[in-house]
């Protein structure tokens, strides 16, 4: 948590427009930055969830052709990225519009960043290393988690390595997010839990990091205060989109803090799992949280406690090693609560992995804002307390 508010600190966020019918708003942008051709990036659970849609018709009431992309997975691929910039370029698009959750999303930066720089995208692996400003870029979110909408980051799987790429810039910052939480309605049950314990690790992770700052902590502590209590109840009531979209805001919150204040050793954790095993980035994420937590305690004590209060925890009379458990019994609790009570070890990792994982963790740049410096063999441990 940061100690003073006079510290010299950047805080970087793009236009957003926020509310019901954000999604309509597609063509108007598009034409207000110029289009004369859009690639529109997604995948094929969008297309099937009937989101495409309203966006290919704001494009068409403005008379903007358009190309899509939809060869994008989960945890997209730095193929993809390579693909999607060779339809963008060979179709004359000038304006990128990404349409889905973190996946596409990340994907239309990566092609952006290709497109605008004429190299391999892991070329510009690593902090501040786009040199040239991709093309436009307006994102449209249809879950409430990875935040891709509203940061300086995108995170593409190097399918030679089987690690994940995190590649950073002030360049990457969309140029306006169509924030519409009409979209959540049709995200199932799980997906909902994930991407919203996504967004709960970005904003608990971001309130301690080494960069926080007063302006990133405002936003992290509402977005636990919003997630903590409209997530579960998304869940238990997916079509109420009151609670939808107080989550959604939550997560917006939650983004414009990590995009800000870097993330730590949970994201680099489930970076690692994700390149070398494909798994779901969201529930790594869940899985891992409370692990770090503890092994992050000592460092952040203070910060965990105000965490722990915007999660509606009476602290105050209990001696601090009851604060401590009750507050890491409390976020794993929660996960249960919303479905996610798998381990790594459910998941298909053994003892055998951990070596690996740990190595590909230890250069992840996410690490390097975490508020303790683990070792190797720490983050080996913690690894293997999530087994």
């Amino acid at each position: 948590m940061a100690l003073s508010v006079f510290e010299l600190r950047k805080f970087v966020v793009p236009e957003f427009i926020f509310g019901v019918g954000a999604i309509d708003l597609a063509g108007q942008y598009a034409e207000n930055f110029g289009a004369k051709k859009v690639l529109i990036v997604t995948d094929p659970g969008i297309i099937k969830s009937g989101w495409l849609e309203p966006v290919v018709k704001s494009l068409d009431n403005h008379s903007l052709p358009y190309v899509v992309f939809q060869d994008v997975h989960s945890n997209p691929r730095d193929y993809e990225v390579m693909a999607g910039a060779s339809v963008y370029l060979a179709n004359g698009c000038n304006v990128l519009v990404a349409v889905g959750g973190g996946s596409p999303i990340d994907c239309a930066k990566g092609i952006g960043i290709v497109a605008a720089n004429n190299c391999q995208i892991a070329d510009f692996e690593g902090v501040d290393r786009v040199t040239r400003a991709i093309p436009p870029l307006i994102c449209i979110p249809t879950t409430a988690g990875s935040s891709a909408d509203v940061s300086q980051f995108t995170i593409i799987a190097d399918s030679m390595r089987k690690t994940k790429m995190a590649i950073v810039s002030k360049t990457l910052v969309p140029d306006v997010a169509l924030i519409d939480p009409g979209t959540l309605i049709t995200m199932p049950a799980y997906l909902t839990a994930c991407t919203g314990m996504d967004a709960l690790c970005h904003a608990i992770e971001a309130f301690v990091s080494q960069a926080c700052s007063p302006l990133t902590d405002l936003h992290a502590l509402k977005a636990v205060e919003l997630l903590s209590k409209y997530l579960p109840l998304s869940v238990s009531y997916p079509e109420n989109l009151e609670y939808r979209s107080y989550t959604m805001l939550g997560s917006l919150s939650a983004g414009m803090a990590f995009s800000n204040a870097i993330l730590g050793a949970v994201h680099a954790l489930a970076h690692s799992l994700g390149g070398m095993f494909d798994l779901p980035h969201g529930e790594c994420n869940a899985i891992l949280l409370k692990h770090v937590m503890a092994y992050n305690f000592s460092a952040c004590r203070d910060a965990y406690e105000k965490i722990g209060e915007a999660m509606g925890l009476s602290l105050k009379d209990l001696p601090a090693s009851q604060r401590e458990m009750l507050i890491l019994s409390t976020i794993d609790s929660f996960r249960e609560q919303l479905g996610i009570t798998k381990t790594l070890g459910d998941i298909g990792i053994t003892e055998t992995d951990i070596s690996r994982l740990a190595i590909n963790a230890s250069v992840d740049p996410c690490l390097a804002t975490n508020p303790r410096v683990p070792t190797l063999k720490e983050l080996e441990e913690i690894f293997r307390h999530a087994l």
